[in-house]
């Protein structure tokens, strides 16, 4: 019996809820049609909107502040990989090894704590206050249901108070058939019935459009109290979450900074010691140079191609500048370090070193070092070539940049360009040497 009961309390409460979107649903089109009027409410919904766009804003925030989070979380690992790397390459003899590896152990740690910080006094304290923004929004609609509630027991109440002057006149005047055919001693108890019906039906509209207007007040007043002071306190939380993160990273900057300083410091002490040294390399081309080795210009003879060479000293450029080279600019940070002298040699063939003769000469080109005599018709391939013919003379000149040139390449000008237009821009080009010979 007790099963029975609550299966028909349950059926009963679904039908009524049932009913109640039925309702709303009818009033709502009646609204839209015009047909029913619209309790509005337009301080409140101005307060719903800055509720919406307030909701909107933070949850944007709070993704960002998830991206920033990611990003320092990758750069955390960047780093971390970056000082494994230079603690792999850190001989074991070299000074200053134990100094390094306690600067990264501590770089991993700043970056850990810095993540850590962020997650609790950004992160968890954005999580909190959009925490209670679904409630908020739930109460919203659920005052919107309310609201249409109120609304159809209104307009249901003003129909049965319009129909009572019509039942008042049945009192009078007997109206519908039943009445009319009753015998006379009875219709009057007939029309006191009718009233008593139509009143009691009356009683249970305004019943029910008292308790309507209570349930959708209560929420109203709450929600008009609470969605203003909302609004005012996302100025409070804007300022203490972006006034966290900037302290954060002010301050994780400024003991990244002393770590860097510290990790420069045991780099000069080690560049102090084994600045000495020097060493030779060949030229590579840029990434910006013309690919000329990738050609391969081999003339009939296959006359052999020469190497230019360049060597870098750490030592310091010896005075009165009588080597030839350029020194490379500093960075701040490097001022303490020795010059780094990139020097230029000349190219050579089959080991003969070909000399600046007529560097001085003002009717040669500046920088000249030799002449070269075409042997072979070269077809250029690209804009910066020369266009060679059998017996053509060129007069060879430096690259402007080293890394430039290729290995089997000079650059030079035509003698006849040269002397008709005297314009070094214009007429220079590489060329390949084993196209050539020298020539007095």
């Amino acid at each position: 019996m007790a099963e029975m009961g609550s299966k028909g309390v349950t059926a009963g409460k679904i039908a009524s809820n049932v009913q109640k979107k039925l309702t709303r649903a009818q009033e709502k089109v009646l609204q839209k049609l015009g047909k029913a009027d619209e309790t509005k409410d337009e301080q409140f919904e101005q307060c719903v909107q800055n509720f919406n766009k307030q909701l909107t804003e933070g949850t944007r925030l709070q993704k960002d502040l998830r991206t920033y989070l990611a990003s320092v979380k990758a750069m955390h690992e960047a780093s971390k990989k970056l000082n494994e790397c230079l603690q792999e390459v850190y001989e074991p003899d070299w000074p200053g090894r134990d100094e390094a590896n306690k600067i990264a152990e501590n770089n991993d740690l700043l970056w850990m704590d810095y993540h850590q910080k962020l997650v609790d006094q950004a992160l968890l304290t954005m999580d909190t206050y959009l925490g209670q923004f679904p409630d908020i929004k739930s109460r919203i609609a659920k005052r919107g249901r309310k609201l249409v509630d109120y609304d159809s027991a209104r307009h249901h109440y003003e129909s049965l108070q319009t129909a009572k002057k019509k039942d008042e006149a049945k009192i009078a005047k007997p109206v519908s058939l039943l009445e009319k055919a009753a015998p006379q001693w009875c219709q009057g108890k007939l029309q006191a019935h009718l009233v008593a019906q139509t009143n009691l039906l009356r009683n249970q509209a305004e019943e029910e459009l008292i308790k309507a207007q209570k349930v959708f007040e209560e929420m109203n007043v709450d929600l008009q109290e609470e969605l203003p002071s909302l609004w005012n306190s996302r100025v409070g939380f804007y300022v203490n979450t972006f006034q966290s993160i900037a302290g954060l990273e002010e301050n994780f900057h400024k003991e990244m900074s002393k770590l860097n300083q510290n990790l420069n410091d045991v780099l000069v002490s080690l560049e102090k010691q084994h600045g000495s040294n020097t060493f030779t390399i060949k030229t590579q081309p840029s990434d910006n140079a013309p690919a000329k080795g990738n050609k391969s210009p081999s003339p009939p003879d296959g006359s052999p191609a020469a190497t230019p060479e360049i060597r870098v000293n750490h030592e310091p450029e010896p005075a009165g500048g009588a080597t030839p080279g350029a020194t490379l600019p500093k960075s701040p940070s490097q001022s303490s370090l020795p010059a780094v002298v990139v020097e230029t040699f000349p190219a050579t063939v089959n080991g003969t070193v070909e000399g600046g003769s007529g560097a001085g000469r003002l009717d040669l080109p500046p920088g000249f070092m030799f002449k070269v005599q075409a042997q072979h018709d070269y077809t250029a391939t690209d804009t910066d070539e020369l266009q060679l013919k059998a017996g053509d003379v060129v007069l060879v000149i430096p690259f402007q940049n080293p890394e430039e040139q290729d290995e089997g390449w000079l650059m030079g000008v035509k003698e006849s360009d040269w002397n008709q237009h005297k314009e070094l821009e214009k007429c220079r080009g590489v060329f390949p040497e084993n196209f050539t010979e020298r020539v007095p």
